[in-house]
């Protein structure tokens, strides 16, 4: 699978392929003209609510990760297409959270990998 992850505040490199932004605010201090996005995502964030509950609090990863598996079964139709862009190209999701362990970029990351692994590429 050609999934990568990085802090979308770090230097685009040729080798991060497509770059796509998945959160559902704009990075603070980002500037979108040298930001080298290839798509903004907001549709794979996590909710508002759940994007709040977490807070980033390391000790809610496993709950936050749950909840958010839960509502990317319910938008399928959102990250299928940039999966199956990730079975043949490489795909960089991007983030702008500090915590480079616990953020939804991870999470995200994590979720299509398990599909992969019980589904096949399609």
């Amino acid at each position: 699978m050609g999934l990568e992850i990085k802090r979308a505040y770090e230097p685009a490199s040729p080798e991060d392929g497509y770059r796509v932004l998945v959160d559902r605010l704009w990075p603070r201090g980002l500037k979108k003209e040298t930001a080298a996005i290839d798509q903004w995502a907001k549709e794979l964030a996590p909710s508002r609510a759940l994007r709040q509950w977490f807070g980033h609090d390391p000790a809610r990863w496993d709950g936050f990760r749950h909840r958010y598996a839960g509502e990317l079964d319910q938008a399928a139709e959102h990250w299928r297409p940039l999966l199956a862009k990730a079975t043949r190209h490489r795909v960089t999701l991007l983030y702008g959270a500090r915590d480079e362990e616990h953020n939804n970029a991870v999470a995200l990351k994590a979720y299509l990998a398990a599909y992969l692994e019980a589904h096949g590429p399609r």
